[in-house]
């Protein structure tokens, strides 16, 4: 290998100076040029040194300068050139296999910002709807952030990544907060990493959103974590938002229902591009607010209109209550109103 970590190098298009942080296979490497990290191959860089020899020497100027002439400094105005959203980058490691043919041994994931918004976010990966890794951090804007590595073999335990993205510093009119999702079929994995390898391109990258979304008129905003029983971190998390002294949360938060219905067309308007896969975590997501509020209510009985379809929506929903506490029982049986569709929770 040509170079080693910490070795200084020099980017050939951008003629920007860097170092060597890792390595990636016998042909690429990634480096670090102005705190952003990212893979490049070796035909792409160089050793700065004959740049820096062959450069013209700077000659200080023997010309007086005098306070006052001296320019004001700038402020450093944040460029980001492809300002295209939030992505998950897959950078694959190579390994020689038995035949000395480079295979993929196993991919770092990188959470890439080509927003000019720093943003906060809670990660979770899953294998199978089991959570395997889970992780709270923040990427500047114009910024990635390493994740973890995954084995390559492990892209066939249906792997699926979940974000919920907040602003650090919060903008009128967005949303507080917000989920993204991205689950990886393995046949589709592995057809990208052969056009990987065709177009000599270094990563594999899927973008989690375009532009961070507007929010709703009244969403509100938290300067507290509790007042009168209301668990407001947990209410936070779910999509209610309060941004009001803690005396007065409750006459803010929306009522709570005893009947929520997850049908899509309920919960979005443009719902006929979404995966399967995306609708389920979308209904979830909209179950566990409505729930918590229930609980932090302190009601009775929460009814869940899931529908009878294949089953899915039902079944996750089912698992989630078996393991709450505060759940006495729960029943999915006919319902004038509803026919089986709807399933009946009794609380504690």
């Amino acid at each position: 290998m040509k170079y080693e970590i910490g070795d200084e190098i020099l980017v050939l298009r951008s003629d920007e100076e860097g170092r060597v942080v890792d390595i990636i296979s016998d042909d690429m490497v990634m480096i670090e040029v102005r705190g952003g990290k990212f893979p490049a191959y070796l035909d792409q860089i160089d050793f700065p040194y004959f740049k820096r020899f062959t450069s013209k020497p700077i000659v200080p100027s023997t010309k007086k300068t005098y306070v006052d002439e001296i320019p004001r400094e700038k402020k450093a105005v944040l460029d980001i050139k492809n300002e295209d959203g939030v992505w998950l980058s897959l950078v694959p490691k190579f390994i020689l296999d038995d035949f000395n043919d480079e295979v993929v041994d196993s991919f770092k994931l990188y959470l890439v910002n080509h927003t000019s918004n720093d943003l906060h976010f809670i990660y979770r990966q899953l294998f199978e709807n089991e959570k395997d890794f889970e992780l709270t951090n923040d990427v500047a804007a114009g910024k990635d952030f390493y994740l973890h590595d995954i084995d390559f073999e492990d892209l066939n335990d249906k792997p699926s990544f979940m974000f919920t993205f907040s602003l650090l510093k919060p903008i009128k009119g967005k949303k507080e907060s917000f989920d993204a999702a991205l689950r990886l079929k393995s046949k589709q994995v592995f057809q990208k990493v052969e056009e990987l390898k065709e177009n000599n391109n270094p990563t594999i990258a899927y973008q989690l959103f375009d532009q961070y979304p507007d929010g709703e008129k009244d969403e509100l905003t938290s300067s507290s974590n509790t007042k009168g029983g209301l668990d407001l971190s947990s209410l936070s998390s779910k999509g209610f938002n309060v941004k009001y002294s803690a005396d007065r949360i409750r006459e803010h938060l929306p009522m709570a229902r005893s009947v929520v219905d997850l049908h899509i067309e309920r919960l979005t308007d443009n719902w006929k591009g979404l995966s399967n896969f995306e609708i389920l975590s979308m209904q979830l997501n909209e179950f566990e607010k409505w729930y918590d509020l229930a609980v932090q209510n302190h009601l009775a009985t929460f009814v869940v209109i899931h529908g009878v379809g294949k089953g899915k929506l039902k079944d996750e929903i089912h698992n989630l209550l078996k393991s709450r506490s505060e759940v006495k029982r729960f029943i999915n049986q006919y319902d004038s109103r509803f026919g089986y569709g709807a399933t009946e929770i009794f609380f504690q």
